[in-house]
């Protein structure tokens, strides 16, 4: 048997010399079969725990995963370099930041899935572009407040305000002011207190600190913990996994430390998320939406949220990690993470006017 197709609205059969037409929709599934059971990845989660996350995935379509994985500024360096040969499918980052930045830079193309638009909520994915690219979210994680048990009040930290308050002159620890977690943090609150109010803000910041920024989510709760700052910001997964661990340092540090939700009883606790989208010149676009719902569906949302501490975008989706229910119940803020990722620009404008290193 050999099939070839023809080029004027629908393709034909050659059976032992006989032809036969064949429905536009049966050719629109050969171009499918054409694609190949195969999707390339881009990723900038770098999560080990991820691994089961894309066997599921291939488990249920039998469509193998090609994976490259680096953090976001290596993957859009590769991206624009490869251009419209990128071999990309999906474009996995984290963080709002990075992904409107990729979304300003032409990464992406449109997605319409009424799937995905009745699954994901509208603050946690893209608002069209001019040209229409989208991007969702999949996972959130909350930006948390930790403090020192022994020298520090937890009503004098339960603001990212209080922060910059005279009461923590010389307590405070943050990693890099140019960090996509710092600037996301930064755009929200040029979001909700305008960029004038935000600058004071970042001003006492700088005056509070105990040491210049520097190091990871995990190196501020350590420093917390050993009494060389009395406050830090830290995303909630790291110290979730700080808590579920079973390592006696670990557990040591967790003692000395309490952690707190700020701003509940006003705009709530700032999130971000992890997402994605198709990739604009992706070879395999139909597998590249099978693998964004897939990412939006039950099983894979539970992932999230039981095998990397994060929590599902999808409310509806039961949480099992007993380390995310040792958080309790919180009030999150209620703002569009494509706002926070255009503000990016002019946080990091207002970090460099105060000197937020």
């Amino acid at each position: 048997m050999t099939i070839s197709r023809i080029t004027i609205g629908f393709s034909a059969i050659t059976l032992c010399g006989s032809l036969f037409f064949i429905t536009p929709v049966i050719a629109q599934t050969l171009d499918v079969a054409k694609e190949g059971k195969e999707l390339n990845l881009y990723s900038a989660r770098h999560y080990q725990t991820d691994e089961a996350l894309y066997s599921d995935f291939t488990k249920k379509t039998g469509i193998k995963i090609n994976r490259i994985e680096a953090d976001d500024n290596a993957l859009a360096e590769r991206l624009k370099s490869e251009g419209s040969k990128s071999p990309a499918d999906v474009i996995l980052m984290v963080d709002a930041a990075r992904l409107w930045r990729a979304q300003i830079d032409g990464f992406f193309k449109p997605i319409h899935s009424p799937y995905l638009e009745s699954r994901i909520p509208t603050n946690l994915r893209s608002k069209p572009d001019t040209e229409g690219s989208t991007w969702f979210g999949f996972s959130t994680r909350a930006r948390l407040v930790v403090y020192n048990k022994s020298n520090v009040n937890p009503v004098d930290v339960n603001t990212y305000e209080k922060l910059a308050e005279p009461i923590n002159k010389g307590k405070v620890c943050t990693r890099s002011g140019a960090h996509p977690y710092m600037l996301s943090l930064i755009g929200a609150m040029i979001e909700r207190r305008g960029e004038a109010a935000t600058e004071e803000w970042a001003k006492g910041m700088v005056t509070n600190m105990a040491r210049p920024p520097r190091g990871g989510d995990t190196d501020q709760i350590k420093a917390v913990a050993s009494g060389e700052c009395g406050v830090a910001l830290t995303n909630s997964y790291y110290l979730v996994r700080l808590l579920r661990s079973t390592k006696p340092e670990d557990q040591a540090i967790a003692a000395k430390i309490g952690f707190v939700w700020p701003n509940q009883q006003s705009s709530g606790t700032h999130i971000n998320i992890a997402g994605g989208g198709i990739a604009k010149n992706a070879p395999h676009p139909q597998a590249a939406v099978q693998f964004l719902e897939y990412l939006a569906s039950d099983p894979a949302q539970e992932y999230f949220a039981n095998g990397n501490n994060e929590w599902p975008v999808v409310k509806s989706v039961r949480i099992e990690n007993e380390g995310l229910k040792m958080l309790g119940t919180f009030k999150a803020e209620n703002i569009s993470v494509a706002a926070i990722g255009r503000n990016q620009i002019a946080a990091q404008r207002l970090l460099d006017r105060v000197g937020y290193k």
